[in-house]
C-alpha cells in the first residue's frame, strides 16, 4: 500500500502581512503559526514523514522548539524563489532522506494555514487513496463575486456556479507531481493541482469547510486563534 507523505513550503516571507518577521514564525495562540500546521500533520498516525521546507540559512526556524515533532519531522533548507521551486525542490530532497517511492502520496500544506482539523485531513486521505489523479480540500464559492474594471469599479458580476476555493492539503503521487511541477517551468503557478491541470489531468475536489482558512492579511490571525480555541 502507498505511503502518506506531507510536504510544507516554508520558504516565503508573507509580505501582505506588513511585517518583518516570516509569517510562518508569527505568534499564534502562544506558539508559531507554522506550529499548528506541523502539530495536525505530525499527530496524524496515518502520516509517515512531514518536510518542512525552509530557505537556506533561514535562522528564524532555530529560535522555537520542535521537539515535539522530532519523531517525524524532517527541515530541508532548499527553498526556492517561488513556492512551485520550494515544493520541487523539497520534494527532490525528500527522495535523498527517506524511503519516498514513486507512487506514494504527497500532501502539500501551507505553513499559513494552521487551522487544519484531523477530520479535514482524515476525509482527504479516505477520499483520494484510491483516486487515479489526486485532488485537494476545497469550498464551494458561497458570496458573489464582481470583477472590477482599472478603475476599481464593477465591470461585471461573475457567476459562481461550480466555482470552488482551493485549500490545502493538496495531495498527489510523488512521481506525477514531480513531473507536473517539472513541466511548469517558469510558469507561474500559485497551487500544486494547477501544474496537475496542466498535464491535462482533472484533480478531485473533497469538501472543506471555511475554518480550515489561509492566514493572508493580519485580521486573519485574530481569526485563526478564535478557531483554534474553539475547534
Amino acid at each position: 500500500m502507498p505511503s502518506f507523505f506531507a510536504l510544507i513550503p516554508a520558504a516565503g516571507f508573507g509580505s501582505r502581512m506588513g511585517d518583518e518577521l516570516p509569517k510562518q514564525y508569527l505568534p499564534l495562540a502562544g506558539k508559531p503559526m507554522i506550529y499548528h500546521t506541523l502539530r495536525t500533520l505530525c499527530g496524524s498516525s496515518r502520516i509517515t514523514r512531514v518536510f518542512v521546507v525552509l530557505a537556506p540559512g533561514d535562522e528564524g526556524w532555530l529560535r522555537h522548539d520542535w521537539s515535539d515533532f522530532s519523531g517525524k519531522l524532517v527541515v530541508l533548507e532548499c527553498g526556492g524563489g517561488t513556492r512551485a521551486e520550494s515544493v520541487l525542490n523539497g520534494l527532490k530532497a525528500a527522495r535523498g532522506v527517506s524511503s519516498i517511492g514513486d507512487d506514494d502520496w504527497v500532501l502539500v500544506h501551507d505553513a499559513a494555514r494552521p487551522c487544519l482539523a484531523e477530520a479535514q485531513l482524515d476525509k482527504l486521505l479516505d477520499e483520494l487513496a484510491d483516486d487515479e489523479v489526486g485532488g485537494l480540500l476545497a469550498v464551494p464559492v458561497a458570496d458573489t463575486l464582481k470583477r472590477s474594471d482599472t478603475n476599481n469599479r464593477v465591470a461585471h458580476t461573475e457567476s459562481r456556479e461550480n466555482l470552488w476555493q482551493a485549500q490545502t492539503p493538496q495531495m498527489f503521487r510523488y512521481t506525477l507531481l514531480v513531473e507536473a511541477l517539472s513541466m511548469a517551468g517558469g510558469v507561474t503557478m500559485t497551487d500544486d493541482a494547477g501544474a496537475i491541470e496542466a498535464l491535462g489531468l482533472h484533480p478531485r475536489l473533497v469538501l472543506s469547510d471555511t475554518r480550515n482558512l489561509k492566514v493572508t492579511y493580519p485580521q486573519d490571525l485574530a481569526l485563526a486563534e478564535l478557531i483554534l480555541r474553539n475547534p
